[in-house]
């Protein structure tokens, strides 16, 4: 594949160093990580590059053109804890993947509507073992308030774009895991005003 194939996030490339700094703290020794919305495939590839254990991760998107940038991103990094990129919707009823050990979504939930979020937290419920865990990166707003007001000017941008799209209320996402057998998220606050949200699959 020729280097026009891999796209690349300027925001991925800032933030995933401190992402993997707060995730290497969650992830098992060894089995699979499922990325959802893995984009331009800058974060799941730093993280398999991080010698974390025996792990292998599974990158996915919808969009084939993501796929495209992810596979010839680990294929350039010679990577083989990477599996070739599945075509996978968020919000889809059923996920081409039965089992996951941990569940990885980064900066997707405010960039598409709520039914993604819905999908992406019974997905991860489907598929995680007792234990496992789902790992979430983004903006949100706390308590009916945004952390910033570079959040709420990005919110009214979203919105702009798309009236489905904007910050999510930590408390509606938590509302939402936890009737899918989730515990109360561990909160890593994280650099320019983003959170790190750690729920855990209870038996």
């Amino acid at each position: 594949m020729s280097d026009n194939t891999r796209h690349s996030a300027p925001s991925a490339l800032r933030n995933r160093g401190p992402i993997l700094d707060v995730l290497r703290q969650h992830l098992p020794q060894r089995g699979l990580v499922l990325e959802i919305a893995s984009g331009s495939g800058e974060h799941v590839t730093h993280f398999a590059s991080a010698g974390i254990g025996d792990l292998e991760f599974q990158p996915s998107d919808p969009d084939a053109a993501a796929r495209a940038s992810i596979d010839a991103w680990a294929a350039s990094l010679g990577l083989s804890n990477v599996r070739p990129a599945l075509a996978l919707d968020a919000a889809a009823q059923a996920w081409p993947i039965a089992r996951a050990d941990v569940v990885v979504c980064i900066n997707m939930i405010h960039i598409a509507p709520w039914a993604a979020a819905i999908g992406l937290i019974e997905g991860a419920a489907r598929i995680l073992p007792a234990g496992g865990v789902l790992f979430l990166y983004g903006p949100y707003r706390r308590d009916g308030r945004h952390t910033a007001p570079s959040n709420a000017a990005f919110n009214q941008d979203l919105r702009r774009r798309d009236p489905a799209w904007g910050v999510r209320d930590l408390e509606a996402v938590a509302a939402l895991a936890r009737p899918q057998g989730f515990a109360a998220p561990l909160i890593e606050p994280m650099p320019a005003n983003n959170l790190s949200l750690i729920f855990k699959r209870q038996a």
